[in-house]
């Protein structure tokens, strides 16, 4: 209690005996001076004199005016605005009472720049079309940071705590190094193994193809991609990282990673074992402890995992046409999970309860190999194949005991069984495409063909006993072998001509896209024959052997329109599909049914600047049944459960309208977004459930019309500098859904409206080097409601709140804390209402800043625990399984870097040099 008391005494003193702090607002604006013209998209920063850090930067708007507001302690700023193509301009700027106007500031042409003192570029952030590029250097982090930090410090960028990347609410799908992928598509392998020293840039783009970037297309996805640039002076060596830690209760986590970087060609190996729920890569940060452990939530995820990785990852070019790389990993795991859970099925005119206790235990183990070509055999030709392979074996044991009971408490059935499920499977595929750039207007043909393959056999043994109870009792007791064989065979081509119109502004698409999808499954199952003492009895109620195709054919028309702010397209196409099921074991139940739809699409997406755009989008699409929900087969597997499928259903139609807002105020260090998403169906295809006395299910399949779901969304963020090194970070979010959806309960149907609304608050307040601190709430309400007199509407509420505290003080030691708090109310008696969930850990720096040693806690006050409870339209669900709880360990981690060696540092980490593009011209 001292050390907090001493703390946060001198946390006191530090701000009374700071120095007088003067709050500014430097405002102006820029113009050419060729031609007059306003500079929009030009970056304004302010610098320290003394030490030359960063205190704050803009961006100019539309008519090249700009406001710089901030903190400083000192007498005088360095001033600089930065746009490509212009020479840097720069002044000292007295800060006097705070208030500076600038006036018009006029600049010149860079190719007027002779003999004059340059350097390298410290502009914090700039603008290129379409893409953000952010300087590392300006961005203030702890001494050891990794990718991870840097990110969570740029304007609009969110991580949770899994890793996955947000810009302004929309998804980051892609992130590449010097415009490659490393390591697949785990994105924590990047962000919180590469160091942050590494990077000299960061750019923001919208995600696109490799046919859309050659092509010069405007990218259709609504994700982004962030691309991280490391200098050519810092692209040769070797780095890596090794981490050992071990704990009570037997806990481990062994890490390694090698890189060997040389310029084009690169060298990654990696590997990795541990038994606390992490499914990548530790090596002992806090970070990966609070973000890694299986933790969903404040739970501790489902089961226990003991998982071994390791991987290797190549690139190169081979000239200046051939790009390749390729990956391997593999994957061996064991996980094991016991499962509670009590259900609240709701009828018409009663209710029945089911209660279900299952244990799992599982292990797998897996091979796979991918491999990218990218071979641009002109400047207008472009070939890319990428081959992939894996092969996998798995086991799985699992025993459940199940009951249903009446609305007295009176049980009606129940069951037992264990069961013993063998896998074995092959995949192999090949994905390739052909583009070709026709002209210089705009217009190409491409080609993509993508050919999959796959193979699972299975052995499958099954001792069941069911028992029903009532007028009628009845006993099904099932000693059963299956033998399996899955095959699967999925083929598609796509070609896309473009023909300019007007230019690249108005263009036509003609498109054919055709898919066969072929699946064929064979389960042969035998009784047990205890005269034999073999299973030899075949079953042929509970075996299959039939053949699905699924053929679609689809020619399509698009209209695209493009200029500087505004792409649009609008398209329409013709869907021609067959299903076919050729049952081998029971011909009669063979079928064959076509389907012919219209579909459409339309876009537009309307850019204010790189920093603001508004999207809206519209789809209509024509799904079929699956063949299982059509077949007429009787499903038997489940004694409590018969399904049948019905071959008079009809396709479902879908009408999508998608909407997005993003906006980042650069002036005020705020951002703004919001997405909205609707989705109203026609013959949606829904399950018909009857049910006996005993509750008993038989179910089948039918069309229903008047589905729908609407969601709304967005979240507000603002950076606030307090002075000179304390900043907060307001975070706002608030995420509402409508869901309407029909069904059958006992053959009656209903409407049931699913509405729940999330609002959520979160701070961040960081003293650079010295501490952090993050604290946040969220609520989630649910409300039920159906339009049967007899069901009553349900009202759930959820609350989590938790913080987040680092320490950096003294130097080299880190101190972090996670606490959670999950508060659960209406939780069924007999699960946990509420948890406690407290993380700690501390670091300790050592070998020159290259070594850590560190003691971790995990679920210190030993609460972890899942318990949840969800509603859908016919029933109340609470469960609970087994977590990881309470563990204590030790861990050392090392890293090595001989990444620029050679290359000459500056006092703030970044290397010295001319280069065009990127100069100062100093002028006072």
């Amino acid at each position: 209690m001292k050390y907090f008391t001493l703390f946060f005494c001198l946390l006191m003193a530090s701000n009374a005996f700071a120095q007088k702090t003067t709050a500014f607002e430097i405002s102006g604006k820029l113009i050419v001076k060729s031609d007059q013209t306003p500079v929009e998209n030009a970056t304004v920063y302010v610098e320290r004199v003394k030490d030359s850090s960063l205190v704050t930067y803009t961006i100019t708007d539309q008519e090249g005016n700009f406001t710089l507001e901030g903190k400083t302690t000192d007498n005088s700023l360095r001033f600089y605005a930065s746009y490509v193509g212009a020479q840097t301009y720069s002044k000292l700027v007295p800060i006097g009472d705070g208030l500076v106007d600038l006036k018009t500031i006029v600049m010149d042409d860079e190719s007027s720049l002779l003999n004059e003192v340059v350097v390298i570029s410290r502009s914090p952030i700039r603008v290129k079309q379409d893409t953000l590029e952010f300087n590392v250097g300006s961005f203030k982090t702890k001494k050891d940071a990794n990718v991870e930090d840097l990110l969570k410090r740029l304007p609009g960028v969110e991580i949770d705590l899994s890793g996955k990347i947000t810009v302004n609410g929309k998804d980051v799908d892609k992130l590449l190094i010097n415009g490659k992928p490393f390591f697949g598509d785990d994105p924590t392998i990047t962000t919180r193994n590469i160091t942050k020293d590494m990077i000299e840039k960061v750019q923001i783009m919208d995600t696109r193809t490799k046919a859309e970037a050659f092509t010069g297309q405007v990218s259709e996805s609504d994700n982004k991609t962030i691309n991280l640039t490391i200098s050519k002076d810092k692209n040769k060596g070797v780095f890596g990282r090794a981490s050992v830690a071990g704990g009570t209760d037997k806990r481990y986590e062994l890490a390694g990673m090698v890189n060997v970087f040389d310029n084009d060609q690169r060298l990654s190996i990696l590997g990795g074992a541990n038994n606390t729920n992490s499914p990548g890569f530790s090596f002992g940060e806090l970070d990966k402890m609070f973000g890694g452990s299986g933790r969903g939530g404040f739970s501790g995820g489902s089961g226990i995992t003991t998982s071994q990785n390791s991987g290797i990852n190549y690139t190169d070019d081979f000239g200046k046409k051939v790009e390749m790389q390729a990956d391997y990993f593999f994957s061996k795991s064991n996980s094991y999970d016991d499962n509670a859970t009590e259900r609240e099925n709701i009828l018409p005119d009663d209710r029945y309860f089911t209660s279900n206790n299952s244990s799992r235990n599982s292990d797998s183990e897996s091979h796979r190999v991918n491999m990218e070509f990218e071979i641009k055999i002109d400047s207008t030709l472009m070939v890319d194949f990428e081959p992939f392979f894996s092969t996998s074996t798995s086991s799985r044991s699992t025993s459940r005991d199940e009951e249903s009971r009446d609305s007295n408490q009176i049980i009606t059935n129940q069951s037992e069984s264990a069961s013993t499920i063998l896998n074995e499977g092959n995949r192999f595929g090949n994905k390739m495409s052909i583009t070709k750039r026709l002209g210089r207007k705009g217009g190409f043909l491409s080609l993509s063909i993508n050919q999959e393959i796959n193979k699972t056999t299975s052995d499958n043994y099954l001792n069941s006993q069911t028992e029903i109870f009532g007028d009628t009792p009845e006993s099904l007791s099932r000693i059963q072998f299956t033998d399996g064989e899955e095959k699967a065979n999925r083929f598609s081509t796509f070609l896309k001509f473009r023909q300019p119109i007007m230019g690249k502004i108005i263009s036509m698409d003609f498109t054919y896209n055709f898919r066969n999808d072929t699946q064929e499954d064979i389960k042969s199952t035998y009784d047990f024959n205890n005269g034999t003492n073999n299973y030899d009895l075949f079953n042929e109620a509970l075996s299959t052997n039939f053949e699905n195709k699924n053929i679609r054919s689809i020619p399509g028309l698009r209209f695209n329109f493009r200029n500087k702010k505004i792409s649009a397209n609008l398209g329409v196409s013709y869907i021609f599909r067959t299903l076919e099921n050729i049952d081998e074991l029971r011909p009669e139940f063979s079928l064959k049914r076509n389907f012919e739809a219209v579909e459409s699409s339309a876009r537009i997406r309307y850019s204010f600047n790189p920093k603001s755009n508004l999207q809206i989008r519209y789809s209509l699409r024509n799904d079929s049944p699956s063949l299982r929900q059509l077949n007429p087969f009787v499903n038997v597997s489940n004694p409590l459960n018969t399904i049948v499928g019905n071959p008079n259903l009809e396709p479902t139609t879908s009408h999508n309208i998608r909407a997005s807002f993003s906006n980042f105020n650069f002036q005020k260090k705020s951002g703004l977004y919001f997405q909205f998403q609707s989705n109203f169906d026609k013959n949606s295809v829904v399950s018909k459930t009857e049910i006996d006395e005993n509750f008993v299910r038989n179910t089948t399949y039918t069309n229903v019309d008047g589905a729908y779901n609407i969601s709304l969304g967005g979240g507000y963020n603002k950076d606030l500098k307090l002075d000179s090194v304390k900043t907060l970070k307001v975070e706002l979010g608030l995420w509402s859904s409508i869901n309407e959806s029909i069904n059958f309960s006992n053959g009656e149907k209903y409407n049931a409206t699913n509405n729940a609304i999330s609002p959520n608050l979160g701070l961040t307040f960081s003293w650079n080097d010295v501490m952090e601190i993050r604290p946040n709430y969220r609520i989630s309400f649910t409300e039920n409601k159906f339009d049967l007199p007899q069901f009553n509407s349900r009202k759930f509420a959820r609350h989590t709140i938790g913080i987040i505290t680092s320490t950096m003080w003294p130097k080299r030691l880190e101190w972090r804390n996670d606490l959670n708090y999950n508060y659960n109310p209406q939780i069924a008696d007999g699960f946990q209402k509420s948890t406690w969930f407290w993380n700690s850990g501390i670091t300790y720096s050592i070998m020159k800043d290259n070594g850590l040693i560190g003691i971790k806690a995990y679920d210190l006050l030993n609460q972890n625990n899942n318990s949840e409870r969800f509603a859908t339209n016919n029933y109340i669900q609470d469960s609970q399984s087994t977590v990881l709880q309470r563990y204590f360990m030790f861990s050392f981690s090392w890293k090595f870097n001989s990444l620029g060696n050679g290359a000459e540092m500056n006092r703030d980490g970044r290397s010295r040099g001319r280069r065009r593009g990127y100069q100062h011209n100093y002028r006072s």
